[in-house]
């Protein structure tokens, strides 16, 4: 009974708030809040630097990925090694109202890093920001195509195009089950 009552009141509160923009307010968060849920855990795999100087420069990294209290949003936090080498990482996002994401990459442009100054979550497995530094611009993407995989590229803009510049291959270490119930 309770599901015949839930399933006549759902559309025609939806369509009663529709108008209104109610729809969009409660339910326009829930694919980034389901996507930004999904990064909680710890991650590790190899990286790559694919163009540039470096090319060719193979690299592991491990982070923790979390979410802000009461926002929407994501922080990676960890490290990368070559060799004997191990260089802090880090990426902080949240939405900053109806101007998307706003964030850093690397302590952003004040610091050694990128800003991210715009972006939006393409589906629940996908996200894509804008970056910038200075005269630098491109996007950074993450895609999460399953529970246990991340894929992060960092492209940059040259003449107009998108070239790749960094890939990462992650793969979750920790027990979280991602939007998994419980069954008693």
């Amino acid at each position: 009974m309770k599901s015949v009552i839930l399933s006549c009141v759902l559309p025609v509160t939806v369509a009663l708030a529709a108008p209104l923009g109610l729809v969009e307010k409660a339910f326009g968060a829930e694919p980034d809040k389901q996507f930004f849920r999904s990064v909680e855990g710890k991650w590790v795999g190899p990286g790559e630097i694919i163009a540039g100087k470096y090319k060719g420069t193979k690299f592991t990294c491990n982070f923790n990925g979390s979410t802000p209290d009461g926002k929407v949003g994501m922080s990676l936090d960890g490290d990368c090694r070559v060799g004997v080498f191990t260089q802090k990482m880090s990426a902080t996002v949240e939405r900053k109202g109806r101007d998307g994401y706003k964030g850093n990459f690397m302590g952003g442009s004040a610091g050694n890093g990128l800003d991210i100054i715009g972006g939006n979550v393409v589906d629940p497995q996908k996200v894509v920001f804008t970056i910038n530094r200075n005269q630098l611009n491109g996007v950074m993407q993450a895609r999460i195509p399953d529970d246990n995989s991340m894929t992060v590229t960092v492209a940059v803009r040259v003449n107009k195009q998108l070239v790749p510049v960094i890939g990462m291959s992650l793969k979750r270490v920790d027990a979280v089950e991602v939007g998994s119930i419980a069954k008693n």
